[in-house]
């Protein structure tokens, strides 16, 4: 199963409701909370956050299994566990770049997943 979760937009200007996540040196929105489930990333210009993962947008979908959605994928950033619950990576393909995501049972990440 893949359900389509959000699109990830690199942007270099602050934004309203910014969370900022010191492992990544990112500032990230909540794309639950745009009307088009956009989520903006800022990132510091030192953040180990480098390629086209920092560089493009990218489009996210939830999955079953990480492991079963990178089969065969070039992957440019992960598999990690972005928050409690959460796992994600993401893959470059036809020059786009994608987050897959996966969402373990119980609270943590569950209510950010839906």
């Amino acid at each position: 199963m893949r359900q389509f979760h959000h699109i990830g937009l690199p942007t270099d200007e602050c934004q309203a409701g910014e969370t900022y996540v010191p492992a990544s040196k990112v500032w990230v929105t909540d794309p639950l909370k745009h009307k088009y489930r956009i989520e903006y990333l800022r990132y510091e210009s030192d953040s180990p956050v480098t390629g086209v993962v920092r560089d493009l947008p990218h489009i996210a979908f939830r999955v079953d299994s990480l492991e079963a959605a990178i089969a065969g994928e070039k992957v440019a950033l992960g598999p990690f566990e972005a928050m409690p619950g959460l796992r994600v990576v993401f893959v470059e393909k036809d020059g786009a770049v994608f987050e897959f995501m996966e969402f373990a049972a119980g609270p943590g990440a569950a209510e950010w997943g839906k």
